[in-house]
């Protein structure tokens, strides 16, 4: 049986790439930048991208979205608790789907994001970014990344949406637990080493947010980046660069917040002139969420979707994530001369080339490597988490050597939200936080042993009060009594406060969560000071996704951690 040229394993990656290009419409051209998201109905809930809300009205089925191919699947794990046994089937159903819709048989690269392990019901959740930063051990970070890919790989993933390379400029942005912290070069160090381990299982690793995210005015997230060109070359690109230079980065995702004026996704010096003719980059370039449709709807600088479809491919977008709302129109603004085919066709060659590379176009193709039972959490997976988790822990204060006890004490007050909420472990990007806790709170993806559990292992004849003394957020005092009767009951005060890892303001930590204030959240600091002021010996740990003034605890709290 004769196969097409583009099947054709003997055949080169180029080779069979110009065959198929050489046969594809002009609208399966346009189909394969663009991507579909299959995704649950949240109702009033807000969902898990900005205005997501606005894109759920009035979109094409699955059915109708795969007419005539597609570039890419949008997070079918990482939307809805599925059984990884579930999720494996529903993709294979989908790329099936995919497969018929597409007049040359070609199915579609599937991106999940994986910053703290890939988003999905039941996998190991490694600990966010920010302690990758802490841990100073690319090493570690490579071993976690080689992990995440295999297990993504295992179930049909190709793609996953991490590393976040955003340099830290303003303690209140939301997303700093999301980025490896302040310095450009360990950031750099790190991410590239996150890169050649995901890419070492054969999934291709995404660097975002290019460029400049971190840096919007007042830490308020999509808000305008104003810096001079030697701040930025110095600080925000330096990451980027040795990521794709070192790392050999497959795909970079642009930033939302306009650049001196300019948005990225539309922005030729920075897609194309920079990232491709400077440093070299060779794979693609994916929008973030809408960023296409947002040129037009947020940032005002085209009329409509066709514009901004035309001015995003020539700058040097390829896919339209996470699903196409734009790129619909790149078929007939080629036919009326609005667009050259030779900027489509670029475009194309680069998808169809990471689709050859991944095997996507193989004869014996299929959706998921793995046709056993699978386990996403294995024990060697949690045991490096666990490793990464304790050598991210910080030290800050330790007044009179307090730490490690020198002996066991008999009655310890646990206190605050942190010490009774085993989210608060959790990053944003975590399954828990991010699906979970969007559609239905009901506990943990996987299981996830709270402070109280840690305590008591550690110290066994000790009698542990757990008290929480206050929300994460609110106003709410009436807690803090209890808590300072089971403190003045003590030998020592363990007192855990800090962030609990949300969506757009449905916690005190991630995106969407930009503050005003660097004082602790909710009423935690009246907590604080109210168990310091029973001259119990206090241990302080901070679980907080960005950092928070601590000055009004220096010298009184015995151990700050």
């Amino acid at each position: 049986m004769t196969i097409p040229s583009w099947n054709d394993r003997s055949r080169s990656t180029e080779q069979r790439v110009e065959a198929l290009l050489a046969e594809l419409s002009l609208e399966e051209k346009a189909a394969q930048l663009g991507s579909y998201w299959k995704r649950p109905t949240l109702g009033d809930a807000e969902g898990f991208a900005p205005m997501q809300s606005t894109f759920d009205e009035g979109r094409d089925p699955f059915e109708a979205a795969v007419d005539g191919g597609l570039g890419h699947l949008t997070r079918p794990y990482g939307s809805a608790p599925l059984e990884p046994e579930e999720g494996v089937e529903n993709l294979r159903a989908m790329q099936q789907a995919v497969v018929a819709g597409s007049p040359h048989g070609i199915p579609a690269l599937v991106h999940e994001e994986c910053l703290t392990g890939i988003m999905a019901h039941g996998a190991t959740t490694y600990p966010a970014a920010i302690a990758w930063g802490a841990s100073f051990d690319p090493e570690l970070i490579g071993e976690m990344a080689q992990r995440i890919g295999a297990d993504m790989r295992g179930i049909g993933a190709h793609m996953g949406l991490s590393p976040v390379l955003d340099v830290v400029r303003d303690y209140r942005w939301g997303r700093i637990e999301e980025t490896m912290g302040e310095d450009p070069y360990l950031t750099g160090v790190l991410a590239t080493a996150y890169v050649r381990g995901l890419q070492s299982a054969g999934v291709i690793a995404t660097l975002k947010h290019f460029a400049g995210h971190a840096a919007s005015r007042a830490g308020r997230n999509h808000a305008p980046v104003s810096i001079g060109m030697r701040e930025l070359h110095d600080i925000d690109l330096v990451p980027f660069e040795m990521a794709v230079r070192q790392g050999k980065a497959g795909a970079v995702m642009n930033s939302y917040a306009d650049l001196d004026g300019t948005p990225p996704a539309a922005s030729r010096w920075l897609l194309t002139e920079l990232l491709r003719e400077t440093w070299g980059f060779e794979g693609t370039v994916v929008a973030d969420y809408w960023a296409v449709s947002f040129l037009e709807s947020m940032h005002r600088v085209v009329e409509d979707d066709r514009q901004a479809a035309v001015t995003s491919l020539r700058a040097g977008m390829d896919i339209e994530l996470p699903e196409t709302t734009a790129f619909p129109h790149l078929a007939d603004a080629v036919r009326d001369g609005e667009l050259e085919i030779e900027v489509l066709d670029t475009a194309v060659r680069r998808i169809l080339r990471q689709k050859v590379e991944l095997g996507l176009l193989d004869p014996d193709f299929d959706a998921a490597t793995t046709g056993e039972a699978i386990d996403l959490d294995q024990e060697d997976s949690r045991d490096l988490a666990r490793l990464m988790a304790e050598e991210s822990i910080i030290l800050l204060e330790n007044t009179g050597e307090m730490l490690p006890l020198a002996a066991q004490p008999s009655r310890i007050a646990l206190i605050g939200p942190a010490a009774v909420q085993p989210r608060s472990f959790l990053g944003c990007y975590s399954f828990t936080n991010h699906v979970l806790s969007r559609l239905e709170d009901n506990g943990t993806s996987v299981d996830v042993p709270t402070l109280t559990d840690g305590l008591t292992a550690e110290f066994p004849a000790a009698q542990v009060t757990t008290v929480g003394g206050a929300e994460f957020t609110g106003t709410d005092t009436s807690g803090i009594a209890e808590a300072v009767a089971a403190a003045e009951a003590a030998e020592l005060a363990v007192v855990a406060v800090g962030d609990i890892a949300g969506l757009f303001g449905a916690g005190t930590s991630g995106e969407g969560c930009d503050v005003e204030s660097l004082q602790l959240p909710g009423v935690q600091h009246e907590l604080v000071e109210a168990v310091l002021a029973t001259g119990t010996p206090v241990v302080l740990v901070l679980v907080t996704g960005r950092p928070y003034s601590l000055g009004a605890y220096a010298g009184r709290a015995r151990a700050i951690v």
